[in-house]
């Protein structure tokens, strides 16, 4: 009499079971809030719209997400590659960077925002002019 209760009440929970998966619903085991898959947000703008070559602009990076703010780190874009120039953890992030030299008319910049969960987004590349 026990094995039958018990392959009824495995029958009704596998029935019940079916149902919920039928009609999109289902049982769902949570552990507080450890897990992102969401990147954060961040958005850049320079403070100035053209720099002397060999001098400073700076650069605010606004970075959000629903988990935290790791880092920002700011890059120049230069012809074959993207270089660091910056990092910063707290709010605001900004950095300075250093418009080059070298003859270019222009310093491009993008910054990284790092969430908590290692999750990263790019920023839009923001362009300012360099003169001489």
């Amino acid at each position: 009499m026990q094995a039958v209760r018990c392959t009824r009440a495995a029958l009704a929970s596998a029935a019940a079971a079916l149902l919920l998966a039928a009609c999109g619903g289902g049982v769902y085991f949570g552990f507080g809030d450890g897990f992102d898959d969401f990147p954060p947000v961040v958005n850049l703008a320079a403070t100035v719209v053209s720099v002397q070559a060999g001098q400073s602009a700076r650069f605010v990076a606004a970075a959000s997400d629903e988990n935290g703010i790791d880092e920002v780190a700011f890059y120049r874009v230069d012809a074959t590659q993207s270089v660091l120039v910056a990092r910063d953890d707290t709010v605001p992030f900004e950095a300075l960077v250093q418009a080059p030299a070298d003859g270019r008319t222009s310093l491009s910049v993008f910054a990284r925002a790092t969430d908590d969960f290692g999750n990263q987004t790019d920023s839009q590349v923001v362009t300012i002019t360099v003169t001489p």
